[in-house]
This record gives C-alpha cells, sequence and structure tokens, in this order.
C-alpha cells in the first residue's frame, strides 16, 4: 500500500523538521512518500531540508517559482503522488506533529467506509489534551462550518467514529478514487475556504467524508497564516467565504447574504473600537474583489 503525505512550505522553517520526524517513524509498514511543496520560502527552510534530508528517498521536494497559494501547491503534489502511484494521499499541513499510529489508524478506518474522506481528532499541540476538532459539521440553512469540540478539553465525548459535513483542510486522508471522481482543489482559493468547498463538493456527490478520533494530530494552529487576528485573514475569508457558498448554496444564498452582511458589520465595528482599522481595509477589499471577480492571490496581501 502506498501512501503519498504532501507537505506545503511557505517560510515554515520553524516547523518542517517536526512534522517531516513524525511521519518517518509511521507504523503500519506501508510504503509512504513525504512530497514537499515549497511555495517560494525566503526563510532557508527547503535549504535547511535538503541538508538534512536530501539523500532519503521517503521525501521529494518540488521547488515553486512564487507562492501561488495553498491549493495550487497541494494540487502540485497531488498529481505527483498519482505519478509515484499512490494508493491513498494525506494533505497536511506542515505545523502539525502525527502520533506514529495515525497512518495506521485512518487506514483502518478508510477500509471500514470505502471511498470516503477521513480525518482525524486534532488537538492543540501546546495543549495536547484540549481539542481544535473533532470533525465538522455545517449548519442547516446558510451553510457554515465549524470545528466540533473546539477548545473542549478532551474527555473522551467525541471519541465516536461519525459521519462529517466539513472536514478541515489541516489534515485530508483521501484514496485516490476519491480525487479521481472529485478533481484537485480549487486554486480560485489561494487560501482558506478551500477545504470547505472541497467538502460541500464531495457532499453533492454523495461521497462521505468521516471522522476517526483513534487517529491523533497536534497542530500549531494559526502558523500558516500569521494568526486569525491579520489582514491577510479577513481579506481571504471575506473574499473566499462568499465565493464558496455562491457556488454551493443555490436558492439559500441571498439568506446568507443577510447573515454574511450582519456578519462582517459586526466584526467591522469591533475592530474600529479595538483600533484594527486595517482588518476593516482587509475586509472592504476581500468583499471588493469578489464582486470584481478578482481571485486568486491578493494583490494587497502576500
Amino acid at each position: 500500500m502506498k501512501i503519498a503525505v504532501i507537505l506545503v512550505n511557505y517560510n515554515g522553517r520553524q516547523y518542517n523538521e517536526a512534522c517531516i520526524e513524525s511521519l518517518l517513524v509511521q507504523q503500519g509498514g506501508f510504503e509512504v512518500k513525504i512530497i514537499m511543496v515549497d511555495n517560494a520560502s525566503r526563510d532557508g527552510s527547503m535549504q535547511i531540508l535538503q541538508e538534512r534530508y536530501g539523500t532519503d528517498p521517503r521525501i521529494e521536494t518540488v521547488l515553486l517559482d512564487d507562492n501561488y497559494g495553498f491549493s495550487f501547491a497541494n494540487n502540485v503534489g497531488i498529481r505527483r503522488a498519482g505519478e509515484w502511484g499512490a494508493d491513498y494521499i494525506l494533505l497536511l499541513n506542515n505545523d502539525t506533529e502525527a502520533e506514529p499510529d495515525l497512518l495506521v489508524r485512518l487506514m483502518d478506518c478508510a477500509v471500514r467506509h470505502q471511498d470516503c474522506m477521513i480525518v482525524p481528532k486534532i488537538f492543540y499541540s501546546d495543549h495536547r489534551d484540549v481539542i481544535w476538532s473533532a470533525g465538522g459539521d455545517v449548519s442547516r440553512w446558510i451553510r457554515k462550518v465549524r470545528h466540533i469540540g473546539l477548545d473542549e478539553e478532551d474527555k473522551g465525548q467525541f471519541d465516536k467514529e461519525r459521519q462529517i459535513g466539513f472536514a478541515t483542510g489541516c489534515c485530508l486522508f483521501l484514496p485516490k478514487k476519491v480525487i479521481e471522481r472529485a478533481d484537485l482543489l480549487d486554486e480560485r482559493f489561494f487560501l482558506y475556504y478551500e477545504d470547505t468547498e472541497y467538502s460541500f463538493r464531495l457532499h453533492r456527490m454523495g461521497i462521505a467524508m468521516y471522522y476517526c478520533p483513534a487517529a491523533r494530530l497536534y497542530h500549531k494552529v494559526g502558523a500558516s497564516s500569521k494568526g486569525a487576528d491579520s489582514p491577510l485573514c479577513a481579506y481571504y475569508i471575506a473574499r473566499n467565504w462568499l465565493l464558496c457558498n455562491r457556488m454551493h448554496l443555490g436558492w439559500r444564498f441571498p439568506l446568507f447574504l443577510g447573515y454574511y452582511g450582519l456578519n462582517r458589520l459586526v466584526c467591522c465595528a469591533l475592530w474600529i473600537v479595538q483600533g484594527k482599522a486595517a482588518l476593516v481595509q482587509a475586509t472592504y477589499r476581500g468583499i471588493w474583489d469578489y464582486c470584481r471577480k478578482r481571485f486568486g492571490k491578493s494583490q494587497y496581501y502576500k
């Protein structure tokens, strides 16, 4: 059984080695290849990886000439995994660390639920008994996604394997048959909501998603986007939330727009009170670029 693990790197010098080391000691006897796709990092991270792992056949690096975004880089990795002949593909954030049995547990779940996408139980890296995501669900009318169990201490309350409505892009375990049916990630998103769109797409196609609590992962939340309270984050959320829901809500989209407008107004009001005018400006720019159909990489936030 061949499993390709796709890691996307963008100035992740402080995260890469811990993630890779946790993958190199995985149990199960699978043939594992780690494909690191670099979005033109400038922190020397790829030079460090070349020096440490350059002769290891289990690790392959792909160097892009610019930062093309999370979706594009993952798609490059997926195509390379296909050329290698991977049976399963794990899309994984490089700011994570896996338990040694992560792949075994994910594979066990994948065998029980044929041709489905699988996600693990994800904890905060600095509070390893606190849950960041125990799968995700989606609200009925406006299709807003949320992480189940967010910020809850793990007491076994989410130890039941179950079908879910939303899968976070932090860690997605996919049989090649699912990718062949559903295609690749949508590169218009660049950053944020590509996982939501993919979850909605799979749901529409009748492809199930399952939460596997026996598989455990630790996540350094916000490492790839400079934190949730940043103009970059505010811009891509404002723009991509609209794009994703316009694609998938159909007749419910006007209802969502009412909620979206109120939600962004409240956020902007709070940011003004807090003296964070840059977040308000980023939100305006995100909405304006959505209206002009300017997607992909922002000209403002890089």
